[in-house]
């Protein structure tokens, strides 16, 4: 008896562009991605320096900001997960930035839509 494996593969990030309310990334294979910037705090409260500096991981698998200690995986994406992070975590993190480094959205309280987990 035989089986065969069916490898479903993920593109990767070529490149990525947030605005003021979404997170876009476009990927290898050609679509374009566009989620709400809510579902990553840590980048809904980044200030623009801090969004704009950004690297791609892993082959492009995943997309790093340095300055706001924050990954997104592409496969997250494709499946419509957003942060894990915990509003403890989250307050913590917050709480620890130094006053200069207020993003456009400092204050604003992110809301993203509950998701099945």
């Amino acid at each position: 008896m035989s089986s065969s494996v069916t490898e479903t593969l993920v593109p990767s990030a070529r490149h990525v562009v947030i605005a003021e309310d979404s997170l876009t990334v476009e990927l290898t294979d050609g679509r374009v991605l566009s989620v709400p910037l809510p579902w990553y705090p840590r980048l809904w409260h980044g200030t623009t320096d801090e969004r704009s500096h950004w690297r791609l991981i892993g082959d492009g698998r995943g997309i790093y900001w340095p300055d706001l200690d924050e990954d997104v995986n592409v496969e997250d994406l494709l499946q419509g997960r957003h942060s894990g992070e915990s509003q403890r975590s989250l307050k913590r993190w917050l709480e620890a930035r130094p006053s200069a480094k207020i993003g456009p959205n400092q204050g604003a309280a992110p809301n993203p839509p509950e998701m099945g987990r």
